[in-house]
């Protein structure tokens, strides 16, 4: 089943805020290559067919989006170096306040975007251990899963518009340009890396060819639609670190103790790195998702290659 309007069915214009980041800009490539539109929705200075907007005043320069066809939300503060109270707030500010600025403008344009994909994360989860994890878990606890939740419903006012709002909970996406995998090569390289704490913690993963195909899947197919598990599946962390050594031709033996990451990261430690989410892509599957690289195998190839 796909959707057969014209937008849909041929090129659209697609707002895209976090353009510069990992997924967004994998994203305009993909979009610009596939022969659509891109408007980047961007802070500070626009240039010509950009849009302005500042998520912490909260100002949106919404005429410039009037005529989009669909609104991808990426934007946010990253959460992967250590917290204190200012970054805390700067990461749930970054996600409710831009989400719902974005949602809010969609709402109100004179002809209504007929998608809004907005990124989440499987951190709404929380710290679950061995639970099976789906889009019908209820939200766990802990900072990541309290922003989760403000994140996730500060797009209720395009969903209250009739707009459809996508709401994909990205995992770890593995990609040699960023993220998390940028991070762990070059001890790998080194021979120095290994499990992470016990190495018995679930993380879910996907690549950055499958988070972009998600996107664009979303644009196109009206069954998208509430939250969506966007990952290819979970492993744990020691099996990951395993896969990581073998295919960087290395071994993966040295451990890095909890302590160690705690004293370190502290909170985000616990939270983001030795937090364990078994979730699993129940939707995705539901929906018949065809994946780019299904194995975890095949998603570091591709990341090693330069995706």
């Amino acid at each position: 089943m796909s959707d057969t309007s014209p937008a849909a069915a041929g090129t659209m214009r697609v707002a895209v805020t976090g353009a510069t980041g990992l997924i967004g800009s994998a994203l305009v490539d993909r979009l610009t290559r596939d022969g659509h539109t891109v408007v980047r929705v961007v802070r500070g200075r626009a240039g010509p067919g950009d849009v302005a907007w500042d998520p912490e005043a909260e100002t949106i320069d919404s005429a410039a989006l009037e005529g989009v066809d669909a609104i991808v939300h990426l934007a946010g503060e990253n959460v992967g170096t250590r917290w204190n109270d200012e970054k805390k707030r700067r990461i749930m500010d970054s996600r409710v306040k831009g989400t719902r600025l974005i949602a809010h403008a969609a709402a109100h344009m004179t002809r209504q975007p007929r998608v809004f994909v907005q990124a989440a994360a499987t951190g709404i989860y929380g710290a679950r251990g061995d639970e099976a994890l789906n889009e019908s878990s209820a939200p766990g606890k802990g900072f990541l899963a309290d922003v989760g939740r403000a994140w996730e419903g500060a797009s209720s006012l395009a969903e209250e518009a009739g707009i459809r709002v996508v709401k994909l909970r990205f995992g770890v996406v593995l990609s040699a340009r960023g993220g998390a995998l940028k991070q762990l090569l070059l001890p790998f390289r080194m021979g120095v890396g290994g499990p992470v704490g016990t190495g018995r913690q679930w993380m879910p993963w996907l690549s950055l060819d499958d988070a972009v195909e998600m996107i664009v899947v979303s644009l196109r197919d009206p069954r998208y639609k509430g939250p969506i598990n966007a990952i290819a599946a979970s492993v744990r962390n020691q099996d990951f670190t395993r896969a990581l050594g073998r295919a960087v031709h290395r071994p993966a033996l040295i451990p890095t103790p909890a302590f160690a990451l705690r004293a370190l990261f502290g909170e985000m430690a616990d939270e983001t790195l030795l937090g364990s989410q078994n979730a699993e892509p129940r939707r995705l599957k539901e929906l018949g998702f065809r994946y780019l690289h299904p194995t975890m195998e095949d998603a570091l190839h591709a990341a090693l290659r330069g995706g």
